[in-house]
């Protein structure tokens, strides 16, 4: 990866602080109406995103005709932008107001898993508002361990993770050891990860996702196997009918501690709740990148650019 410039950084960090600010600073409704302005500005700067998600819905829900992709992509974009608002507002969000942003549903099941004393492995996705669900289970429950990946630009990455914070949440990065997360489930913590990324070949298994082979990765799975703690799918869901989010959880999978099993079955069920939910997931990632050894690419190759010095 090319050493990313001072100059580069600092020009997305305020360019962001610009578009969090506008937001954090209007009434809803015209937060929410701008968001959707702005991510229809990205889908016109960047056409290669709408192309991705055409062509992973073509691969993976080929029944879809082109009007209905538009309809899914569409969505898609809406959907960014309602995550969009929702990190501009985090500030806001205490828990006197957070009915109006998110209503919980199966919560027996976490209190369940919790009481077993075990620790609790939420998996979760980009899928629905996956930054509020760990911050509304916080205010809400009590604060959770969250494993993200760093962003690129370090003055960005630190913007979002004291947003992410403001809840009482502990952010764990994705590229530290498991000790972190292995010490939180033996204290009886909750700790959630999201698992619908492509991984590299050298840390993933193939599993079937949508009738594709997709590299996962069977970090969750060995986590799960040696902490013994209980893992609940749960996503933040958008309800059009209620206008805010339903936080679910799903009853606990039962995993085998067989890693490949394992993590065929967490993909199953993101898959499941995927095809309820398509417009809700983020289908402008290149989720099928990594392909097996002697296939073909199933993307055409990103043109190289130079890093501006």
């Amino acid at each position: 990866m090319r050493r990313r410039s001072w100059l580069r950084n600092s020009l997305e960090f305020v360019l962001a602080l610009i578009v969090l600010k506008s937001l954090e600073w209007s009434p809803l409704p015209v937060a929410h109406a701008v968001a959707r302005w702005y991510l229809q500005l990205v889908n016109l700067a960047l056409p290669r995103l709408r192309r991705v998600a055409s062509q992973n819905l073509a691969l993976a829900m080929p029944t879809l005709t082109p009007a209905e992709q538009h309809v899914v992509i569409t969505g898609v974009f809406r959907s960014i932008a309602r995550v969009l608002v929702t990190v501009a507002k985090l500030p806001s969000l205490r828990r006197e107001n957070l009915d109006r942003w998110i209503r919980f549903e199966g919560s027996g099941h976490f209190e369940n898993a919790l009481a077993s004393g075990r620790g609790v492995l939420f998996a979760t996705a980009h899928l629905g508002n996956w930054e509020l669900s760990a911050f509304a289970h916080a205010l809400a429950v009590s604060p959770m361990h969250v494993v993200v990946r760093p962003l690129d630009n370090p003055l960005l990455d630190r913007l979002i993770e004291r947003r992410r914070a403001l809840c009482g949440n502990h952010i764990i990065s994705k590229r530290e050891p498991a000790r972190p997360i292995l010490k939180a489930l033996a204290a009886n913590q909750a700790v959630g990860i999201l698992i619908d990324q492509n991984a590299s070949l050298d840390s993933s298994v193939f599993v079937d996702f949508f009738g594709l082979p997709a590299a996962a990765s069977t970090g969750f799975a060995r986590i799960a196997a040696r902490s013994g703690a209980i893992v609940i799918p749960g996503f933040a869901l958008w309800s059009e009918a209620e206008r805010r989010y339903i936080l679910r959880f799903d009853p606990p999978l039962a995993l085998s501690g067989d890693s490949l099993r394992d993590t065929q079955a967490l993909q199953s069920r993101l898959e499941a709740v995927i095809r309820q939910y398509p417009d809700q997931w983020l289908w402008i990632h290149r989720r099928w990148k990594t392909r097996p050894p002697g296939s073909p690419p199933l993307y055409e190759k990103e043109p190289v650019t130079r890093a501006p010095l």
